[in-house]
């Protein structure tokens, strides 16, 4: 059967200028809000390891150069100029890049494959750090305020991260639409927060100079390599402007980028350095401490506010991994709800929801303070940006057709900055930094059983399968009783008869006047046009195949997608047929396809999967469900 290919131009979306405005001030809510709460700790973290002795004004200036230029190379020129270049008709991402790179890189399908699950897997890492380091940092600088609010950092922390997470369920579109105008306010504090210290101390300006991040990292030599670490911290959040391409679109991310979010983190960071040139005694939390004491309430407010809305934006983006990954068949089908009528991407998973609520309280409860948690930071997002490095690498060698010496010339210098920071960050392997690395190796575990033991299944199915034209003819030889009726039999393999089919005529010895052999397929592409949404094919004269495409992005609702069908002119009774749908009991047996220990993972993720008549939205009082048993 003829599989289309969708190659429908993509091009920049063309908004009116207050719908930009609109998506500019809703992309720095969801977009930056990671990497806007970065000042809280980045500088603070980076300048301790050197705090012993005290710390001089060339060692500030080398920390500040340090993190000026990742933000520059890593952010501004990798993702901001070029990434958000690199798009899937539209949509951004490791999964979106991966899916759009496999088609051309067939060779290199494995090394793809590999590097977009390795990516897609400490992204879920750092989704439970973020919000953890992010809301602990806020809640901290209530110690400035008084002492006596020590003992009380943790509970409230705990408070707020079970507040964020149980609200998740009644979906974010009322308040989502603050979120913009706070983290646009958030990001003009934090430039004002730096002037006025910059002007006391202009020295500090020359941080942006490169010379003194060499300087620094040759006259520290190993202490240097250990300070990278925590400089990382400055650019995590980075890979977010790349998986939100497609809510926002290239244009507002970028000037949102080069002409607010950088300038005001740009400003705060010298202005943290400039304040701890002057007083070095603040090097305790120089970040609170550049605003008046009367401010200092206020600041703590907006902080803990500020670090909602940037866990709100991880958290969302764990949904859209997880749904990716799911339509890609890298997961089980999940239950997705849908929090908006209006806007297709707000979605709530509540398995997802529940899993990184426990993990962000578990990392609260044994990390304990934010300095503690950023052990365990920056591992998992420099994993996740060398994948995505690595994916680009292909990318551009064979969807762009450059050669592979043109894309290490462009790729290279990305990846060995990554690997840098990379190395750094495996330092802190024992201070904390394996909790990230447990989680990714954890989910790459899962997915690559999920994958292969799916693939076993569908090789040993095909084993036994009869070929659908072959089945037609036999029936037209021999047919069988006749009912009335439409059934629609679901096949994930449009070319051999399904075995719901065959357990019906070989049981009951009956078949309906009509018969659709339908197959949900889902395309590596975002969203699939409505016009290629189905193929119909007549096998005979009671029999037709149909195939319904899905993009990685959407949601499956095959009711609404056999109604376009014969809104096609293809006569399908949806609302009186009977949909047979197959309901496999996965059994555990070791002399079979995956080893005992796999076995096992295998048999438990297919129990937590969906219903397929949940999950593309069958009416249940239409189905009939007829049993298997499969060894593995």
């Amino acid at each position: 059967m003829h599989h289309p290919e969708f190659t429908d131009p993509h091009h920049e979306k063309k908004h009116s200028a207050t719908h930009f405005k609109a998506l500019l001030i809703g992309c720095i809510g969801v977009v930056y809000g990671d990497i806007g709460t970065s000042p809280l700790y980045a500088f603070r973290q980076a300048a301790t390891h050197i705090a012993g002795d005290g710390v001089t004004n060339y060692e500030i200036l080398g920390i500040l150069s340090l993190i000026l230029w990742a933000l520059m190379l890593l952010v501004t020129v990798k993702y901001v100029l070029f990434l958000l270049k690199v798009d899937n008709k539209g949509e951004g991402g490791i999964l979106s890049l991966m899916a759009l790179t496999q088609k051309s890189a067939r060779r290199s399908m494995g090394v793809v494959f590999l590097a977009g699950v390795a990516g897609a897997a400490l992204f879920f890492g750092d989704a439970a750090i973020t919000p953890a380091i992010s809301v602990l940092s806020a809640v901290e600088g209530t110690k400035l305020i008084t002492p006596a609010f020590d003992k009380f950092i943790m509970p409230m922390a705990i408070i707020i991260i079970i507040t964020l997470f149980s609200v998740q369920r009644h979906g974010t579109s009322g308040i989502s639409k603050f979120f913009g105008p706070i983290t646009l306010a958030w990001f003009l504090i934090l430039g004002i927060g730096g002037i006025s210290w910059i002007i006391k101390q202009p020295f500090v300006l020359h941080a942006f100079n490169p010379y003194h991040a060499f300087e620094f990292l040759t006259t520290h030599s190993f202490l240097g390599f250990v300070v990278l670490g925590s400089v990382f911290l400055a650019v995590t959040g980075a890979e977010a402007l790349y998986t939100d391409l497609g809510h926002f679109g290239r244009k507002p991310i970028q000037v949102a980028w080069l002409y607010l979010v950088f300038p005001c983190l740009a400003l705060n960071y010298l202005g943290q350095g400039a304040l701890l040139m002057t007083l070095p005694a603040t090097i305790e939390n120089p970040f609170f401490l550049l605003y008046p004491e009367w401010a200092l309430i206020p600041m703590v407010i907006m902080a803990t506010i500020a670090t909602i809305v940037a866990s709100q934006a991880v958290i969302t983006g764990a949904y859209s991994v997880a749904s990716q990954a799911m339509q890609l068949g890298f997961l089980p089908r999940m239950e997705i709800r849908h929090t908006s009528e209006k806007q297709e991407g707000q979605i709530y998973m509540p398995k997802i929801n529940t899993i990184l609520l426990y993990s962000v309280l578990f990392l609260i409860l044994v990390f304990g303070s934010s300095s503690n948690l950023a052990a365990a930071y920056g591992i998992a997002i420099t994993g996740t940006m060398i994948s995505t490095s690595v994916i680009a690498f292909f990318y551009i060698a064979k969807v762009r057709k450059k050669g592979f010496v043109f894309a290490a010339f462009c790729m290279a210098p990305f990846a060995i900055l990554e690997s840098v920071f990379l190395s750094s960050n495996l330092l802190k392997l024992f201070d904390g930094g394996f909790v990230p690395l447990l989680f990714g190796v954890y989910f790459i575990l899962l997915i690559l059983t999920w994958v292969k033991g799916t693939k076993f299944l569908v090789t040993k199915a095909r084993e036994r399968a009869i070929s659908l034209t072959d089945l037609a003819e036999m029936l037209e030889r021999d047919p069988p009783a006749r009912v009335k009726g439409t059934a629609i039999f679901l096949t994930s393999d449009p070319e051999h008869a399904p075995e719901t089919m065959l357990h019906n005529l070989k049981h009951n010895q009956v078949l309906h006047e009509k018969n659709i052999i339908l197959t949900i397929s889902v395309a590596q592409v975002p969203r699939v046009p409505l016009e290629h949404r189905v193929q119909v094919e007549p096998i005979n004269s009671c029999m037709t195949r149909i195939v319904i495409y899905f993009g990685f992005m959407e949601t499956p609702n095959v009711p609404a997608a056999l109604y376009r069908a014969r809104s096609l002119g293809h006569d399908v009774d949806v609302e009186n047929a009977t949909f047979f749908v197959g309901h496999r009991k996965i059994i555990a047996d070791s002399r079979f396809g995956l080893p005992a220990w796999q076995d096992d993972i295998y048999v438990a993720l297919t129990k937590t999967a969906v219903e397929a008549t949940d999950f593309f939205r069958i009416p249940p009082d239409q189905v009939v469900e007829i049993g298997t048993r499969q060894l593995i």
